[in-house]
C-alpha cells in the first residue's frame, strides 16, 4: 500500500472506506466508498475542496447483441449545487446542456479503451455534481470518480485512470489551477490516463509551442500516477470480485477458411482509393465470400462478414506499416488535395468553403449586436458568449439516408472544439463590438470535419472583416499498428483509418503554436515518444495547409461587407446611465424607436449602436450625446410640447430632458391663454435661460428668439387678454405676475381695454 491511509467508518447498516489523495498545486482528492448508493454496482463520493461529484454505475446481467459496446455515460450538474434555483419556466433542470454533453463525453472517451476486447454487457455511469465551491471545476472531480466507481465495481475495467488540468502561468506549469487561475492562464490542457501510457487529450491554448505540450504532459501524466496508485489502494480494501467475462473464441477454422479465399479481393480492394467504391467493393467480396462458403458454415453468414472486415483490416494495417501505402495510396505524412474559396454565400456577413479530400465544409459568418451574446445559466451563475460556432453534420455529406434530427454529443463536441481552436485569435469586444456566430455545415466527410472547420471558419471570418490576429488551421493525426509491433503515424487521417486505425489526434493552430488540441486512442494508451512524433508532423501539416488557404484569402479584408451592420459606441458616465435608460426603459425604447437602430448598454455605460443605415447610428448617437451633455445657458434646441399648464409649457429638449416655457416668455406681446401660441404635440424652437441643477429645473425661452416689433415697443396681439395692473400702455417685458414692465413710447396714447376673459 502506498502512504495514503485509508479510514473506515462504521454506521447503521453500512461501512464507508475514504481516501484522500494529492491531487496536486496543495489540494486533496477525497474519495468515499460504501455509504452510499449501495445497490449500483459500485458507488463513490469525489471530492476536492467543497466540489463534490456522486458517481454511481451499473452493469446488465446479460450481455447485448450490438455491433458497438453499450456505454453511456451521464453527467449532471444540478443547480443547488451553487445554491441557485433554474431560471427557467418550470424552474427545474432540463435536457443537459452542451457544457454538461461536453463533459460527458470527456469521461466516456477516457474510460470506453478500458473494458476488455468483445465485453457486450450493458454499463452505465450515471455523474451528479451535488455540490461546487465555484473554484474547483467538478469535471475532473467527475473522471477520477467514475474510475475509482468502475474500479471498485464487478464490471471488468481493466485498470483506474485519472484525469488532471495543467495550466501556465507566468511561463510556470501548474497542476489543477483554480477557476481563477485558469482566467489567466495560456494553456488550458486536461489530460487523462492510467500508469502505463495517456489515452485522452483535451486542450485550448493561445498558440502554445509543441516543445511546451510535451513537456506539460509528462508532468500530467506524473500527477495521473499518483491518483490511480490511491484508487487502487481503495480498492484492496473496498472492491468487489469481478464478474466473470471470457471474450468470445474465434472460430479458427471459419477464419481459415475466409482468409485462404481473401487475396485476390484484397488486391482489387488496394488498387481502390474512393471511398464509396471501396466500400462496395469489400461488400462485394462479402457477398460472394458468404455464398462460396454456406454449404460449410450454414447460418454463419454475420461471422462470414467479421472475418472478411478483419482480413481486411489486417492487410491495410500491414501495407501501412510496411510499404508506407495507405489506403487511398498517399504516403503517411501525405495531405490530401485541397482547395477552397470564399465570399460564396453573397447574404452572409462572411462566408467559405474548404476542401480537403473528400471533406469538405460550409462556413457561414453572422455579425450581431452585444446583446446577440449567449447566456448561459449553470449552477455557478449566469456567464455570457459572444462568439458561438455551431457544427451540422447532415447524413447525405457521407451519402447515407438518415431522418434529421437535432444535433447530438458528437456535433456539439466537433463545434465545441472548433470555437476553442478560433477563440485566442479573435478580437476582444473593445476592438471589435460584435457578437459572432459561425454555422458550419458539412458538405461531404471522410475524415476529420472538425478540423475541416477550423479551416472553413477561420477563412470566413477574414472575409467577413474580423480583425484575426492569424488564420487558423487544423489537421487530424491518426496511429496504425500491426500484429507484429509495427507503429506507424499518420498525418491527415481518412475515415477508414480513423474507424479501424488506433488513434485520432486532431491538432490546431497557426504558424506560431498550438490552440486547440483533441485526442482518443481505442488501445490501453500511448507513449510520450509518439505524441512528440504526432505533433511534430501536425505542424508541419498544418503550416502546409496554411498556405493554400492564404492563396483563398491572404488577410483580413480592410472593410466589412456593405450589407453588413456597423456598431459605434458611445461611452456613458455611469451617472448618466440611468437617464439614457429611463423610467422602466422608456427613453432607450423612444431612441431605438426614433432613430431605427439597436441601442445596448453595458454596465460599464459603454453603449453600443448598431445599425445597416448609418442615418439610423448617426440619429442614436445624437440622442444619446444630447441625454448626457450637459445644457448650458444659452443653448437653442427644437423641442417638442410634451404638456401644456395654465402658465407655461413643458418642451422635450432631448430624450428624458425637459425645460418649462413660461406663459410670459411665449411672445413679446402679452399672452393670456397659452393654448393660443402652442399646443400639445408642436416643436418650438427655444433658448436655455436658465439650469438650475441643484432642482433639476431649466427654464426656456421662445420670445428670445423672435424679432422684436418695429421701434422696440411691444403691443398686444390680436386674441390677448389684459390683465393685471398697468393694461392700456404700451409695455415691455413683464415679470411673472404681470406688473410693470419697462415702458414703451408714451406718445401712442392708450388702447382700448378688451373684455376680460370670463373665470372658470
Amino acid at each position: 500500500m502506498s502512504q495514503n491511509q485509508i479510514k473506515t467508518h462504521e454506521g447503521p447498516g453500512y461501512t464507508e472506506n475514504t481516501i484522500e489523495i494529492d491531487f496536486g498545486h496543495g489540494k486533496t482528492l477525497k474519495l468515499s466508498t460504501g455509504k452510499v448508493a449501495k445497490q449500483a454496482s459500485g458507488a463513490v463520493l469525489a471530492q476536492v475542496g467543497k466540489t463534490v461529484a456522486l458517481v454511481a454505475c451499473v452493469v446488465s446481467d446479460e450481455p447485448l447483441d450490438k455491433p458497438f459496446f453499450p456505454l453511456m455515460v451521464d453527467y449532471r450538474e444540478k443547480f443547488y449545487a451553487g445554491g441557485r434555483i433554474p431560471g427557467s419556466f418550470f424552474k427545474r433542470e432540463a435536457r443537459p446542456s452542451d457544457g454538461e454533453m461536453i463533459r460527458a463525453r470527456l469521461i466516456d472517451r477516457t474510460i470506453r479503451p478500458l473494458f476488455p476486447e468483445g465485453f457486450m454487457h450493458e454499463v452505465q455511469v450515471y455523474v451528479t455534481i451535488i455540490s461546487t465551491d465555484k473554484n474547483n471545476p467538478a469535471e475532473l472531480v467527475a473522471m477520477c470518480g467514475a474510475s475509482a466507481a468502475l474500479h471498485l465495481s464487478q464490471i471488468p475495467f481493466q485498470k483506474p485512470i485519472a484525469g488532471v488540468r495543467v495550466g501556465e502561468l507566468n511561463g510556470e506549469a501548474i497542476i489543477n489551477p483554480n477557476v481563477e487561475e485558469m482566467e489567466e492562464s495560456v494553456l488550458d490542457l486536461v489530460v487523462a490516463g492510467h500508469a502505463d501510457g495517456i489515452n485522452m487529450v483535451e486542450c485550448g491554448a493561445s498558440e502554445v509551442s509543441e516543445a511546451e505540450l510535451v513537456k506539460a504532459l509528462g508532468l500530467a501524466h506524473e500527477q495521473i500516477n499518483t491518483i490511480v496508485a490511491g484508487i487502487e489502494d481503495l480498492r484492496k480494501v473496498a472492491g468487489k470480485p469481478k464478474m466473470d467475462f471470457q471474450p468470445k473464441e474465434q472460430d479458427e477454422e471459419l477464419l481459415a477458411a475466409v482468409a485462404q479465399l481473401m487475396p485476390s479481393h484484397i488486391k482489387d480492394i488496394q488498387q481502390i482509393h474512393d471511398k464509396k467504391a471501396r466500400d462496395l467493393r469489400v461488400r462485394r467480396a462479402v457477398e460472394e465470400i458468404q455464398e462460396q462458403l454456406a454449404e460449410r458454415f450454414p447460418e454463419r453468414e454475420g461471422d462470414i462478414a467479421g472475418a472478411v472486415y478483419l482480413i481486411d483490416e489486417k492487410a491495410m494495417r500491414r501495407r501501412v506499416t510496411k510499404e508506407g501505402i495507405r489506403a487511398d495510396g498517399r504516403r503517411p505524412t501525405e495531405v490530401r488535395p485541397i482547395w477552397s474559396e470564399v465570399d460564396i454565400v453573397p447574404a452572409a456577413h462572411g462566408s467559405s468553403l474548404f476542401t480537403r479530400g473528400q471533406t469538405q465544409a460550409l462556413a457561414a459568418i453572422t455579425l450581431g449586436s452585444v446583446d446577440d451574446k449567449q447566456m448561459i445559466d449553470d449552477m455557478t451563475g449566469v456567464t455570457f458568449k459572444r462568439f458561438l460556432l455551431h457544427y451540422n453534420f447532415p447524413a447525405y455529406s457521407v451519402g447515407e439516408c438518415k431522418p434529421p434530427r437535432g444535433p447530438g454529443r458528437r456535433e456539439i463536441g466537433h463545434g465545441m472544439l472548433a470555437e476553442r481552436a478560433l477563440t485566442p485569435l479573435l478580437p476582444s469586444q473593445e476592438e471589435f463590438p460584435y457578437t459572432i456566430r459561425s454555422v458550419v455545415e458539412i458538405l461531404e466527410s471522410n475524415g476529420s470535419s472538425s478540423m475541416a472547420t477550423v479551416c472553413s471558419t477561420s477563412m470566413a471570418l477574414m472575409d467577413a472583416g474580423v480583425p484575426m490576429r492569424e488564420a487558423v488551421a487544423g489537421i487530424a493525426m491518426g496511429l496504425i499498428t500491426d500484429d507484429q509491433g509495427g507503429v506507424e503515424v499518420l498525418t491527415d487521417i481518412q475515415g477508414i483509418e480513423d474507424h479501424c486505425g488506433d488513434m485520432d489526434f486532431k491538432v490546431a493552430g497557426t504558424t506560431k503554436g498550438v490552440t486547440a488540441l483533441q485526442m482518443d486512442i481505442k488501445i490501453e494508451g500511448i507513449t510520450g515518444e509518439v505524441l512528440e512524433r504526432a505533433l511534430d508532423q501536425a505542424r508541419t501539416a498544418r503550416e502546409f495547409i496554411l498556405q493554400k488557404m492564404n492563396e483563398s484569402i491572404p488577410e483580413t479584408r480592410a472593410e466589412m461587407k456593405p450589407h453588413t451592420p456597423r456598431i459605434v459606441s458611445i461611452k456613458i458616465p455611469t451617472e448618466k446611465i440611468r437617464e439614457v435608460i429611463g423610467s422602466g426603459g422608456k427613453i432607450i425604447r423612444s431612441i431605438v424607436e426614433k432613430s431605427g437602430a439597436k441601442v445596448d448598454i453595458d454596465d460599464d455605460g459603454v453603449a453600443y449602436i448598431m445599425s445597416e443605415d448609418q442615418e439610423s447610428s448617426r440619429k442614436a448617437c445624437d440622442m444619446i450625446n444630447s441625454i448626457i451633455r450637459e445644457i448650458e445657458a444659452g443653448e437653442t434646441f427644437t423641442g417638442k410640447v410634451t404638456r401644456v399648464m395654465e402658465h407655461g409649457a413643458i418642451v422635450e429638449l432631448a430624450p428624458g430632458k425637459d425645460g418649462m416655457v413660461h406663459i410670459s416668455e411665449l411672445e413679446h406681446h402679452r399672452v393670456n391663454v397659452v393654448e393660443d401660441v402652442l399646443k400639445e404635440g408642436d416643436e418650438v424652437k427655444v433658448i436655455v435661460l436658465e439650469v438650475d441643477r441643484d432642482r433639476g429645473r431649466i427654464r426656456l425661452s421662445r420670445k428670445a428668439l423672435l424679432p422684436r416689433p418695429e421701434g422696440g415697443a411691444e403691443a398686444v396681439g390680436a386674441g390677448a387678454g389684459a390683465s393685471g395692473r398697468g393694461e392700456g400702455r404700451d409695455r415691455g417685458e413683464r415679470g411673472d405676475r404681470g406688473g410693470r414692465g419697462d415702458r414703451g413710447d408714451r406718445g401712442e396714447g392708450r388702447r382700448v381695454r378688451k373684455p376680460r376673459p370670463p373665470r372658470n
